[in-house]
Order: C-alpha cells, then sequence, then structure tokens
C-alpha cells in the first residue's frame, strides 16, 4: 500500500468520528442502526480497523453522505454543497461544511416539539456560537436562562451545561459552528444579553 493510500485509509476514523458527532449520534445507536458491532465501530474511528466496502456502504448510508465523504475523494472543483437534511427528534440538521473535521458548520431548524419547560442538560467537549435566524430560541447555559430572537448569538464552551431549543410554540432557525476544545470560532460572538424581562429563571 503507497504512502497516499496509507494516508488516505488513517483519515477515515477520524472523519467518520466528525460526522458522527455532528449529527449527536452514539457509537451504540450508530452500531444499532448500522449492523456493524460496537467494537468494529470503535476500532474504526480510533484508526485500530482497516475501513472496507462492506464497513463504508451501511455507514455512508446512515450517516446520509457520499463515500467519498468518508474516504477524503478529491473533489471535483464544484464549490456547491449539496444539503442532506437529517432528522431526529423534531430537530432537523443541514450541515454546511463538506469534510468532516475539527470545526463544523449546520444549520438547525428546531420544531416546537423541542420545547421543554424542564430541559434536560448535556456537556460535552467543545466550543458553540450559534445565530439566531428566525424565532424565538430559548438557551439554558449553566445558570443562565435566556431566550434569544432574530440576529442574536451567542458563543460558549460545551463543558457548561446546556440544552436550547424552542422558547414558544413556532419553529426556531439557527445556524451553528461547533469546534473542538481551544478552537473557537473566528467570529468571536459573545452571548448576548436579553432585553429587560427576556430572561427567564423559571420555565
Amino acid at each position: 500500500m503507497d504512502e497516499e493510500t496509507q494516508s488516505t485509509m488513517a483519515a477515515v476514523g477520524p472523519r467518520l468520528k466528525g460526522l458522527r458527532t455532528q449529527r449527536s449520534l452514539s457509537l451504540t445507536a450508530l452500531a444499532e442502526s448500522t449492523g456493524i458491532s460496537l467494537s468494529t465501530l470503535s476500532r474504526l474511528e480510533s484508526g485500530q480497523r482497516r475501513p472496507t466496502l462492506e464497513l463504508l456502504l451501511p455507514l455512508a448510508r446512515e450517516l446520509r453522505v457520499d463515500i467519498g465523504q468518508l474516504i477524503g475523494a478529491p473533489q471535483t472543483g464544484d464549490p456547491r454543497l449539496h444539503l442532506q437534511p437529517v432528522t431526529r427528534h423534531g430537530m432537523t440538521m443541514l450541515p454546511l461544511t463538506r469534510r468532516a473535521g475539527s470545526l463544523q458548520a449546520y444549520k438547525l431548524i428546531i420544531s416546537p416539539k423541542m420545547r421543554s419547560p424542564e430541559p434536560e442538560q448535556a456537556s460535552h467537549e467543545g466550543y458553540e456560537w450559534i445565530y439566531v435566524l428566525d424565532g424565538q430560541l430559548r438557551l439554558v447555559l449553566g445558570d443562565n436562562d435566556l431566550i434569544m430572537g432574530p440576529g442574536e448569538a451567542a458563543e460558549f464552551d460545551t463543558r457548561t451545561p446546556h440544552w436550547f431549543g424552542n422558547a414558544d410554540e413556532h419553529p426556531v432557525e439557527i445556524l451553528s459552528l461547533l469546534g473542538q476544545q481551544g478552537e473557537r470560532a473566528h467570529l468571536r460572538a459573545r452571548t448576548t444579553p436579553p432585553p429587560p424581562g427576556r430572561t427567564r429563571k423559571d420555565p
């Protein structure tokens, strides 16, 4: 195997992990939906297992990407992105980046089904920047409970417990950049304090 092929094969693991993380899928969930064992997926992501067509086909199908995105096939020169929306639990995600990597951009359309009087906060490694395009977004970040409207942005360390969803009975659309720890978006947006009366303390 030549050096270029070895490099391509070695990049499959990080690409797979990036796409899986972007879609908020656990290894267990991906294993169940593809029929690939959990240990095989774990070794594939860590580079301990060589990717084969038998593994890549169901993974590409489940992640709704071309196999080329998993193996890093050369670009054709067409810069346009062919968005492939993924809908889970009332949230539609449209990836806005072609390659899996440390910084991912996507548009989220959140249905009122995500509205919750008692949101369950979660935390993970990384950094996130969000910008509200349309609707009212409720962002619970640590002890802060905020309502954000169109044109407002927030930037935060995702190790801080957080949750976001609809603030009312209407859909909300946002742009999101999610990066690894220490790789903050160059936009450098900061949490925008809501106008008086828009900070929520009780759901």
